[in-house]
């Protein structure tokens, strides 16, 4: 690829999300080597991330909903394609790249990148969005030139095990710059009015049904009952607005703290003890990735996608079983386990940000 080159990265929206601050770190880094930059918001908004997006220079944001049933901006696609002489087109929504890589192949873009970042679906399943997904996922093995994945798990519930034997597919792990997340030190304990002898379990991630934090409420009711001095630390999009009155309601909001999204995540994560992340499903978590990279213990479910991340397979639990995540995170407490130096130096290996983009970057030529 060559400075020449215009390309398109596809995402729902520009809210703060593993795939949009996946994505926002990549084109930090590697913005000067595109001669413009697309990023299309299929859902036709913005998000959180829009003016993070809007600061890298020669980068330009569209917001116009795309579908099947936006016939007239799904057609008006080919005409970007072509006016803007685009040469490379990168759809992260999976197999809702389908209708995009369609398009840019009749446009005539000769590299056309699907990039699965779950390890399942995550729709309400009916007769109708089962036939869409059908129909969708033809056309990204049909259209696409490249098909990527963040886990293996994405690989094998997508495709089954026939995409070992096709050189179109790739795992290509999440990078993260060690360098410049470890840089910011210190903690937020005095700001929360948690005091320093107190043990803190923390989880980051947005409210949705597969962060599960119906569990992690569960959880961490449990523990703030039976020790004075456990709190419960949790940030993400839309878990301030969802769980605050629950908690107050229940008189455990001086225990269990719960904030949106924060931008200080370092400190955040060096607030906490140990980390909590029972989520049901998972691409590959950034969220549990940092933590680690952060070097703190931590407790998590069991599904395929985590097993890949961590670097074994210690205090993994099925998600929905609460009595094995109280026991373990129990243990935490009561043995204070010191970070890990080693350990964080291989996981700050592993998800090395310059290997990783690499790999990703090259995938984008032509």
């Amino acid at each position: 690829m060559t400075q020449n080159d215009k390309i398109v990265f596809f995402v729902n929206s520009l809210d703060s999300g593993g795939i949009e601050n996946y994505l926002l770190r990549f084109l930090k880094e590697n913005h000067s080597n595109f001669k413009n930059i697309y990023v299309y918001c299929k859902s036709g908004k913005g998000g959180q991330l829009e003016n993070a997006y809007s600061e890298i220079i020669n980068l330009v944001i569209i917001k116009k909903e795309i579908g099947f049933f936006n016939y007239r901006n799904t057609m008006s696609l080919n005409s970007f394609f072509v006016d803007n002489e685009i040469s490379s087109v990168c759809d992260f929504t999976g197999n809702f790249s389908g209708l995009v890589l369609l398009v840019a192949h009749k446009a005539g873009i000769h590299k056309r990148v699907a990039f699965y970042r779950s390890s399942t679906n995550r729709f309400k399943s009916d007769i109708f969005r089962n036939s869409y997904d059908r129909l969708v996922k033809m056309m990204v093995k049909k259209y696409a030139t490249d098909i990527l994945s963040n886990s293996k798990a994405g690989l094998d519930y997508f495709f089954s095990k026939y995409w070992e034997n096709d050189s179109r597919f790739e795992i290509i792990k999440n990078g993260i710059n060690a360098e410049l997340f470890l840089k910011e030190s210190g903690n937020l304990r005095q700001e929360f009015s948690i005091p320093d002898t107190a043990f803190v379990v923390g989880h980051t991630g947005r409210y949705n049904p597969a962060k599960n934090h119906k569990t992690i409420l569960s959880v961490a009711e449990i523990l703030v009952k039976n020790y004075d001095d456990i709190y419960f630390i949790l940030c993400g999009n839309g878990v301030k607005n969802n769980l605050q009155d629950i908690l107050k309601t229940k008189k455990l909001d001086s225990r269990i703290l719960v904030f949106e999204n924060r931008s200080d995540i370092s400190k955040f994560l060096n607030t906490m003890d140990c980390y909590f992340f029972p989520s049901i499903t998972e691409g590959q978590p950034n969220a549990l990735i940092e933590a680690m990279m952060i070097g703190l213990p931590y407790v998590a479910s069991n599904i395929e996608s985590i097993k890949e991340t961590v670097l074994d397979l210690k205090n993994l639990y099925n998600p929905k079983d609460i009595d094995s995540f109280v026991k373990a995170l129990e243990l935490n407490y009561k043995n204070r386990p010191q970070k890990n130096v080693l350990y964080q130096q291989q996981v700050i290996e592993k998800f090395d940000a310059d290997k990783c983009f690499n790999a990703f970057y090259e995938r984008l030529f032509i």
